[in-house]
């Protein structure tokens, strides 16, 4: 810990006398520090007061489970779930640097525990579908996406929603390594790591397994149908390569706590994954999505042809002046968009071409991408753009929008002009209606920014390194550690 986190001398205190007879030089030093750690408690507890007001207040007071968006009191989304408890994580862990959090860590930290076991509880009802699924993956029995936000029950069938999204069980396994490496304990008994292992077996299939994505719609046509989603693969990839070897329990676990991964499946998954980036899937040549996956949190690929050419993909197809486009033909949040019906009809998607909404969630994405890879410039760039497209709630807290859109008055102009046209906030991201997920991210990228959590603290098994430079894991354990060449 830096010295500059140590509690601050009161006036009086011997250890500030003996320094006073110490060189001026010295008692500037001390001063400063005492300043430093006064002005970090007062950030953290500035961000403490965001979070409460913007995420707690919005937690599921039974399961610990998040909604998409504060207006909603009744489904719970699982994605947003998962995000919501990483950023109330990166919170705990930037409370843990000072000496006196007067009980603030304790209370994030059991709020994020609360939220990955309530997920783990609602996944463990549907026991029964994962081993359907693991004889077939079959799309009717994948895992759901969306529960009752206060008894986890089912409210929408697989025949009306495509629950199959591999990404959101390899994002949930990927953040439990992350906070159990924390310290925190999340599984508690044998039946859970039981079912863990069951969700293991459950991803690594994913390279041979069509789903319906980050965005839950499969093809970009949204005609029911699901395909080979490189994100979602990545995502399978980067939590299998994180959970091989974990130790459930902890450090109080022994070996029969101890997660295995095929390494048959793994590789399957690296190699169809690589062979498919820098494109998304069949029909969507490109995707904001992959995003998360060569970057924060999943780091996929540390090939840097791969990596360079994906993110340059993504970056000139599909920024605008108001975040990143979703992908090409994106109808989702156009006033063209007839939300009455699921499913497009054929070459509907045309309609939509260079109307397609801008999302500034992944400026901060793009915003903690630069800070992992130390380029500031990358990081200042993304927060200007960001700057003026924020809200701000009655306590003055910023509010993320969740996307933009054209206006039907200036439709004509922008399809003759891409970009060309003002753009229209969502009413999801709005003080009145939160954007969860976008919230929790911005809560990260601001702990990042303002020095008050470091890259190694919300990253502890070290993904943005390549595997031949990660810590390698205690014990008699096996983990993948492969050569330079094969990543």
């Amino acid at each position: 810990m830096s010295s500059f986190l140590h509690v601050p001398l009161q006036p009086g205190d011997p250890t500030r006398m003996r320094h006073r007879t110490m060189s001026g030089d010295t008692e500037t030093n001390i001063n400063l520090k005492v300043i430093s750690y006064e002005d970090t408690v007062r950030k953290l507890d500035h961000y403490y007061g965001v979070v409460k007001r913007q995420l707690l207040h919005n937690q599921s007071i039974t399961l610990g489970l998040f909604p998409a968006t504060s207006a909603e009191k009744q489904i719970a989304d699982m994605r947003t779930s998962i995000y919501c408890a990483a950023a109330i994580w990166s919170l705990y862990q930037a409370y843990r640097r000072i000496d006196d959090d007067r009980g603030k860590a304790y209370e994030l930290g059991q709020s994020c525990v609360k939220c990955m076991r309530g997920i783990l509880t609602c996944w463990m009802r549907q026991t029964e579908r994962v081993e359907n699924f693991k004889k077939g993956q079959h799309p009717k029995y994948a895992l759901h996406s969306k529960f009752q936000l206060r008894t986890g029950e089912e409210v929408i069938s697989a025949d009306d929603y495509g629950h199959l999204q591999i990404d959101v069980i390899s994002i949930y396994l990927l953040f439990l390594v992350q906070i159990i490496s924390s310290g925190l304990q999340i599984i508690y008994t044998m039946d859970e790591v039981i079912f863990v292992q069951n969700l293991v077996y459950y991803v690594e299939r994913s390279y041979r397994t069509p789903d319906f994505g980050m965005w839950e719609r499969g093809s970009k046509y949204n005609n029911g149908t699901p395909e080979l989603h490189a994100s979602s693969i990545g995502m399978a990839k980067a939590a299998l390569e994180a959970i091989n070897g974990c130790n459930l329990f902890g450090e109080k676990g022994a070996s029969w706590s101890v997660i295995f991964v095929d390494i048959d499946a793994h590789n399957r998954n690296r190699s169809i994954f690589e062979t498919l980036l820098p494109r998304e899937s069949s029909s969507k040549n490109v995707d904001a999505s992959l995003l998360c996956a060569i970057s924060f949190p999943a780091f996929a690929t540390h090939d840097q042809l791969l990596y360079s050419k994906t993110k340059s993909q993504i970056v000139n197809l599909l920024q605008g002046k108001h975040g990143f486009k979703r992908f090409h033909r994106d109808g989702y949040g156009t006033v063209l968009e007839d939300k009455k019906r699921r499913y497009y009809h054929h070459a509907e998607t045309k309609e939509f071409e260079k109307l397609e909404c801008e999302w500034p969630l992944f400026y901060l994405f793009m915003m903690i991408e630069g800070i992992f890879r130390g380029c500031g410039e990358q990081v200042e760039q993304y927060k200007n753009l960001l700057h003026p497209l924020m809200k701000r709630d009655r306590y003055g807290d910023p509010v993320i929008p969740k996307y933009f859109y054209v206006l039907k008055d200036n439709i004509d102009d922008e399809r003759a002009e891409p970009g060309s046209q003002p753009r229209q906030a969502s009413t999801e991201g709005t003080s009145q209606n939160l954007f969860l997920w976008g919230q929790s991210i911005w809560v990260i990228t601001s702990l990042l920014m303002d020095n008050l959590l470091h890259i190694n603290e919300i990253d502890l098994i070290r993904r943005y390194l390549p595997s031949y430079n990660r810590p390698r894991k205690g014990g008699r354990y096996s983990a993948f550690q492969v050569c330079m060449a094969a990543v």
